[in-house]
């Protein structure tokens, strides 16, 4: 157990306290040397991609291409623990349900495919050409195909996602909740009609010639840390670098490149923002309006000053449409809404404004802070509008930046796992395989838990993930699980998903990223997309876990032949040569053309981004401003207006020591946080408010006023308060622990996204609480619905 502490951290992001938290990982894993050995192979160009983040590399050649959290992720792959029947099997499943989330996934690698037996409440082994039969024999049985729901995780493999893709629709549904439905679905939603791509527009190259990067709602230092490499280099030529987050992060303050000498030896730093704005959690849509409305004002001012103009006119005219509602709309928006809805004074957000107009290039980037809110969507079409003003779209240094999370999450959706697939895929799938596709829009991660609930879903299987934990209002979606007929998980270390099970349930483990993917034609590579947009292929040099493991198209192709014995596709033969699905690949996008020469070359290649070129794939054949109201009707409206208590706004976040839903340790270094996961970061003048102090421990309870006004609220027990540099009225706490305070009917208008950085709650006094003695005592306290 972790030493359980609060206290301030005074290093900056990465430095010497990285490189102690590699070693950690790699003795905790038992993998010192191998560790090491491994890493040398993370993101070269005969390596493997790293299983973390879908940051991109620099030319895959560079010696270390790995960061901190890379390390942990591929050390929990590559760990020596086991989690073998004998393990697995020495405990029933209601046992391991008591257990925290750390606990489950450090048994190890689950090395043989396992059934969950009712009368003993225990995982056993089971044959693979049993479990493919139980399998095809339920998916069959059922009367309707879109009675089975197919999730899919981001760190799935091109390869692998096209070939579930394609044996889903085959099978006769679109029902594919996906990773992305939970985290930048709104950024998709959000750009596509506005500029025609749902992807950002920059490379790594941009930030070499950017004169500003502006950063939205992101906490780069734990999220993406080899991102702070280009902002580093950034800040040392003198760029911008100007933050907008409601909590002060390390990441975005300074940093220590553990692989500068300098650096390390002097025990020096580089900062990192020039400028950092603590607004309001969910005030980013009024402070880049707002924003906006001060470049109208000093264009205004130079028009009659008669001095260059603010605004890109000529771009505008040329590239754009929409500008005269836009503009009509910002110039008519009050600087008193502005200031109480972005938590920032009207004279910080003209600094912020001056500071865009005075770059001549700039890049927006935004995490999970900008989309995981009901007007994410407004929101990321505001930066949007911001970089259209001045021509900061299509040209060198300048661009739209969404940072995604999971390593292919957006190759996964390029390749089809969309539950709203466009006629012209489904067309080119029919024409190149030789059946009709489903043409019905099915469920998204929402829509899924809703059709569990209700009985419409009867089989939920996943490719990856940990599906129970990533999800919103836990309860809902662990009834929905249960009420499953059949839950099957692909996967490479046991996670709670597989404790909240149907009423059968199936373990099927798979090769890690960073294991030799050895095939009829040779070990195998696969590839993946990054968050710009670039696909290069990865391969595994560690010996697998264990010789019963499957690689994930393997397993799709051996379903898909149980289940389709009169199917046209060669699945099988498929996956003897990876080389073929890439063929296949090919003829479906036309993106693709070339697909297995161009991943050759070290480094892959770059997708066509249209919108890079500023050619605009939209209704109007140009870029699309958007007019939207500054939000004043929000759940945190509706619940401070119709509550007594002092309702505060949650943002639910990542602590160092995680990535996603797996939790690497108990330690948040960053944030001062040591020993514990159930915290609650919060402002010293909020405590006095409500009359608590830090150390107390609390619950917290969500608080929504749904459309029909009814009230319902969700608890989640037993948190610590810790002061914190955030501000009046907004709170921060990890999740998946409180994801059970999130409603399952809160989603951003446009994409669905679960409300996670936006939830209204109230905090309750524990007396007589005291510290507990290990944290997987409460890591897991079951929700309270009422």
């Amino acid at each position: 157990m972790a030493h359980q502490k609060i206290e301030f951290y005074k290093g900056p992001a990465g430095g010497w306290g990285a490189l102690k938290s590699v070693a950690q990982q790699l003795l905790q894993h038992g993998i010192a040397a191998k560790g090491a050995k491994t890493m040398l192979s993370a993101n070269q160009p005969d390596g493997f991609d790293c299983p973390g983040c879908a940051w991109p590399d620099r030319d895959h050649t560079s010696t270390f291409e790995f960061c901190e959290n890379g390390v942990k992720a591929v050390a929990a792959e590559a760990t020596s623990k086991r989690a073998t029947p004998e393990v697995l099997g020495a405990h029933t499943v209601s046992w391991l349900a008591e257990q925290s989330d750390f606990f489950l996934e450090d048994m190890g690698r689950i090395t043989h495919p396992m059934v969950y037996d009712a009368a003993s409440d225990r995982y056993q082994p089971i044959a693979w050409d049993q479990a493919f039969a139980m399998i095809a024999r339920e998916l069959r049985a059922l009367p309707d195909p879109n009675q089975a729901i197919f999730y899919t995780s981001g760190r799935t493999s091109n390869e692998a996602a096209f070939l579930y893709q394609l044996f889903v629709r085959e099978y006769g549904t679109n029902n594919f909740p996906d990773c992305s439905n939970m985290c930048h679905e709104p950024s998709g939603s959000g750009l596509r009609p506005t500029i025609g791509v749902g992807k950002g527009t920059v490379t790594l190259d941009d930030f070499e010639l950017a004169d500003a990067i502006f950063i939205f709602g992101q906490n780069p230092g734990t999220n993406h840390p080899r991102m702070l490499g280009e902002l580093r280099d950034a800040s040392k030529r003198g760029a911008k670098i100007v933050s907008f987050n409601p909590l002060r992060e390390r990441g975005l303050e300074r940093f220590a490149n553990p692989q500068n000498a300098i650096e390390m030896a002097t025990l020096g730093s580089t900062p990192i923002s020039s400028h950092y704005f603590q607004l309001r959690i969910g005030g980013d849509l009024a402070l880049v309006k707002g924003m906006c409305k001060h470049l109208f004002e000093l264009d205004d001012r130079a028009q009659r000053d008669g001095t260059a103009r603010v605004l890109d006119v000529a771009f505008i005219a040329e590239h754009t449409h929409g500008f005269e509602a836009f503009e009509a709309d910002v110039r008519a928006e009050s600087w008193s809404t502005i200031e109480a809805e972005s938590g920032l004074a009207e004279a910080q957000v003209r600094q912020a404004g001056d500071l865009y107009a005075g770059a001549s290039r700039v890049i927006a980037c935004w995490g999970m802070g900008i989309t995981q809110h009901q007007h994410s969507v407004a929101t990321i079409q505001m930066i949007t509008n911001l970089l259209l003003t001045r021509g900061n779209l299509g040209r060198p240094g300048a661009g739209a930046c969404p940072v995604r999370g999971h390593s292919n999450v957006q190759g996964d959706r390029t390749m089809g796992i969309y539950e709203k697939p466009a006629p012209a895929f489904l067309d080119r799938l029919a024409d190149v395989f030789g059946f009709e596709p489903p043409r019905a829009e099915g469920f998204d991660t929402v829509g899924a838990i809703e059709a569990m609930v209700d009985g419409r879903g009867k089989v939920f299987f996943a490719m990856g993930g940990n599906f129970a934990a990533a999800t919103p209002d836990t309860h809902a979606t662990w009834k929905g699980l249960r009420r499953c007929e059949l839950t099957v998980h692909v996967a490479t270390k046991f996670n709670r998903s597989h404790v909240i099970h149907g009423r059968q349930a199936l373990l099927l483990p798979c090769l890690g990223r960073t294991e030799v993917d050895l095939q009829a034609a040779g070990a195998q590579g696969v590839t993946v997309e990054d968050s710009m947009s670039m696909v290069h292929l990865s391969s595994g040099l560690n010996a697998p876990a264990s010789p019963m493991l499957l690689s994930e198209p393997m397993i799709v192709a051996r379903l898909a032949a149980a289940t389709l014995p009169a199917s046209k596709t060669p699945w099988l033969w498929l996956v003897e040569d990876y080389s073929r699905i890439r063929d296949k690949i090919e003829a479906v996008f036309d993106d693709f053309s070339g697909f297995n020469e161009k991943i050759r070359k070290p480094g892959g290649f770059r997708l066509r981004n249209t919108a890079s070129e500023r050619v605009w794939v939209t209704a109007s054949h140009k870029a699309e401003f958007s007019a939207h109201p500054v939000p004043r009707d929000t759940a945190v409206h509706r619940a401070r207006k119709q509550t007594d208590a002092v309702v505060l706004t949650l943002a639910t976040v990542r602590s160092h020591d995680q990535y996603n839903t797996t939790i690497y340790g108990m330690d948040d270094r960053y944030r001062g946080v040591y020993g514990h996961r159930r915290v609650v970061f919060i402002h010293r003048d909020d405590l006095k408010d409500i009359g608590m102090k830090a150390g107390d421990w609390v619950d917290i309870t969500s608080v929504y006023f749904g459309d029909d006004g009814n009230d319902e609220r969700r608890t989640a027990e037993k948190f610590l308060l810790v002061e914190y540099d955030i501000p009046r009225g907004c709170i921060a706490s990890y999740y998946p622990e409180t994801n059970a305070l999130v409603p399952l009917q809160s989603f951003a208008i446009g994409a669905r996204t679960p409300t996670s950085k936006s939830i209204p709650v109230v905090l309750t006094l524990r007396p007589q609480d005291t510290p507990v003695a290990h944290a997987r005592d409460v890591a897991d306290a079951a929700p309270a619905h009422a």
